[in-house]
């Protein structure tokens, strides 16, 4: 075996391992996803030709799996894997800026053990909280396709299967708000009539009463032109842990 593949390898153990055991099977399918030719192509790519200051790191250049508390009570719902931030890492929201942004966010609320987060073993845990995405891989200009989304969806019904203690929904932008109403739909647990609209701060109560809350995504767009700030991002998720309890 090369070196890339021992690598590789390792880093798929090491995922498995991280995971509790009623999830475990759902974290091996969804990193030997392979349904989407196009995102395959272009995580692939990205792996092989790295911007000057990754070069030398092994990419990930998988699906990533969600992560988190499986006994969480507050579900976060992103777009997906940025193409040299998960993407390289293997591990959601880890080594960006959105990341940045993000675990700074659950830091403040009580459900992450440190605000920053570079790489899979920097001992970041989260407590109380899941994070998963509506497409775990990495897709060219930040779009996938909505037959790429479609095909991801049954992780992400699964997940909201797995994780009975959930009883908040953070939506990090429009996409990720309009999946998960989707996924209810898919799983029969039913949406509010008239359908609820996305914005920030805006909360939606479920007919079984868990509670959607909607932000805009900690992107780059969103952070460097001032439409997201670190304080709105904050009182979300404070607003989260309020409702979760």
């Amino acid at each position: 075996m090369g070196e890339k593949g021992r690598v590789g390898r390792l880093r798929v153990a090491r995922v498995e391992a991280d995971a509790p055991v009623l999830l475990r099977e759902l974290v091996r399918r969804i990193i030997a996803c392979r349904s989407c030719p196009r995102l395959v192509r272009h995580r692939e790519a990205v792996a092989d030709n790295p911007p000057k200051r990754y070069h030398g790191q092994r990419y990930w250049a998988r699906p990533l799996p969600g992560f988190g508390d499986p006994r969480a009570r507050v579900l976060v719902v992103g777009l997906a894997p940025a193409a040299h931030g998960g993407n390289r890492t293997g591990r959601m929201f880890t080594g960006d800026r959105s990341g940045d942004w993000l675990f700074r966010a659950l830091y403040d609320a009580g459900f992450a053990n440190r605000p920053l987060s570079e790489h899979p073993d920097d001992g970041l845990t989260l407590r109380g909280a899941y994070i998963t995405a509506t497409a775990r891989c990495a897709p060219p200009a930040n779009k996938p396709t909505p037959l790429e989304m479609k095909r991801c969806q049954p992780f992400l019904l699964e997940e909201l299967r797995l994780l009975h203690e959930v009883r908040v929904i953070v939506a990090l932008g429009k996409i990720g708000w309009d999946a998960y109403l989707r996924a209810r739909r898919e799983c029969k647990l039913g949406v509010p009539r008239p359908l609820p609209k996305f914005g920030h701060g805006a909360l939606a109560t479920m007919p079984d009463g868990l509670v959607l809350l909607g932000t805009y995504h900690p992107s780059q767009q969103n952070t460097f032109t001032g439409k997201l700030t670190r304080t709105m991002l904050a009182a979300v998720f404070s607003r989260a842990a309020t409702l979760a309890r």
